[in-house]
């Protein structure tokens, strides 16, 4: 096949895969992935990774400790901060539609080593996600049992060291439900992309009924004198909160690696990722709005906002509704991150940078059953064994990462080849990538000094997985 200039090229770990080659290589039939995803599922998988715990947790938090009514504003500027990427996203979506997502932008722009990294990154955040969310659904699950009176054994309800268990020091413990939780996500996830699609979709549908009846009973409830003082933690209080919540922003990445399954990948892909975004940022805003004008930003519980709030006003009933909502609709988050880590893991093999075994698809399912449960095995241990402090250390850098790569990729794309088809084109070119850029790389200097080493760590071992294998294995390595 002859390359296109600019399309491919380099040599080493900067070698890249030509855009044409990326996009006629994928296997049909029972060797690939099956296009079953309309516009709307697609859309729905982008809502269950972004609306989760933003709403019915950190909304509260952040309002509670940071930024006061202001937590509207934290989240305008966080959504801004993350279009930008999404739009970056869009322009690739339409213009690659392969599984991959950030790792295949990568790849092809940057060069193998960045697509590897970036690719090896997203294993570990998206599986970390999947088993923080877990953790945080383990606990709203343990609270409804308690109240219909069923209690499970200390050693059942958390991992070692989780905060407030009173089991002895050093005797086994293990979050249950957390690991089940994981281990049955796996599982919808290999009944097939078109069955676990309509699952996904009946929880989001579900998630959105909730959200929308908190904002339609609340509204009656709204104390104006509750916004002022509007900004009682300044401005500086609500660029903090917008660090905070942009992590309850993003999740149109991890749907953007399923894009070989989408029926009409170029058309559909980059409209379900801004969709996704607009739809959970307008929630999130009006939730906003309830929360803070029903209750005194001061009295707002940081962990069960919305489930007390109702309580405080005699619609107890109600809050627990809110509580079984919340378990259903952050277990969508579940789902796409999940699916995310099991596309990654699924392209790098194709491409021959992990193992072949890893890559091979069901034979009447067509989904990467063997990858997916890899994850989800991980996930689980993760979940059941690591409180939900030390988990959540895992997540951040890398997906703030892969923004920052995507960013820069579309922009030297676009002034590569202009002449490519594009069914979306990010709009103010280069500024809003440039946004998406700093921004993440802002958000990267908040993070721990745990965290870097974490990441340190898991750099330092995927070099060696690279150099060992990767690089000699690559689909490209004849090339050099």
């Amino acid at each position: 096949m002859t390359t296109h200039p600019g399309l491919g090229g380099g040599r080493g770990v900067f070698r890249r895969k030509p855009i044409d080659e990326i996009v006629s290589d994928a296997p049909s039939g029972s060797a690939g992935l099956t296009r079953t995803l309309g516009l709307w599922q697609l859309t729905a998988i982008g809502v269950g990774g972004i609306i989760g715990a933003g709403i019915f947790s950190l909304a509260g938090a952040v309002a509670n400790k940071t930024a006061g009514p202001a937590v509207l504003i934290s989240f305008l500027v966080a959504g801004i901060a993350s279009a930008a990427a999404a739009f970056s996203y869009a322009e690739f979506a339409g213009l690659i539609p392969r599984a991959g997502s950030a790792y295949t932008y990568g790849y092809a722009v940057l060069g193998e080593i960045v697509g590897w990294f970036i690719g090896w990154d997203l294993l570990l955040e998206y599986t970390a996600i999947v088993a923080v969310v877990a953790i945080g659904i383990s606990g709203y699950f343990t609270e409804l049992l308690d109240l219909v009176g069923v209690r499970l054994p200390l050693w059942l309800q958390g991992a070692p060291g989780t905060e407030g268990s009173d089991v002895a020091a050093g005797s086994y413990q293990v979050n249950l439900f957390a690991v089940v939780l994981c281990l049955a996500i796996a599982f919808v996830l290999n009944l097939g992309m078109k069955n676990a699609a309509r699952f996904e979709t009946v929880l989001v549908y579900l998630k959105v009924a909730v959200v929308l009846l908190v904002i339609v009973v609340g509204v009656f409830h709204i104390d104006t004198g509750n916004y002022d003082p509007f900004l009682p933690f300044g401005l500086s209080g609500a660029f903090a909160g917008a660090a905070t919540v942009f992590f309850a922003v993003f999740g149109y990445d991890a749907m953007s690696t399923a894009a070989e399954e989408s029926t009409e990948s170029r058309r559909h892909m980059p409209k379900a990722i801004v969709y996704s975004l607009a739809i959970s940022m307008v929630l999130y805003v009006l939730a906003c709005l309830v929360l803070t004008g029903m209750v005194d930003y001061r009295a707002i519980d940081a962990e069960s906002a919305f489930a007390t709030a109702f309580a405080d006003i005699g619609l107890p009933a109600l809050g627990i509704v809110i509580s079984v909502g919340a378990v259903l609709g952050i277990t969508t988050v579940l789902f796409t991150f999940m699916m995310g880590a099991a596309r990654v893991g699924y392209s790098m093999s194709r491409d021959g940078l992990l193992p072949a075994w890893f890559g091979r698809t069901h034979p009447v399912r067509h989904v990467p059953t063997r990858t997916t449960w890899v994850l989800g095995i991980a996930s689980a241990v993760i979940a059941g064994f690591l409180p939900i402090a030390e988990a959540a250390e895992l997540t951040n850098i890398g997906i703030l990462l892969a923004f920052v790569v995507v960013c820069v990729a579309v922009i030297v794309l676009r002034y590569r080849r202009p002449d490519l088809p594009r069914t979306f084109r990010t709009p103010g070119m280069p500024v809003v990538p440039v946004i998406g850029i700093v921004f993440s790389l802002w958000l990267i200097t908040f993070l721990t000094a745990h965290t870097w080493l974490r990441f340190a760590v898991w750099f330092a071992v995927g070099l060696v997985v690279y150099l060992l294998y990767g690089r000699r294995h690559s689909t490209l390595s004849s090339a050099d």
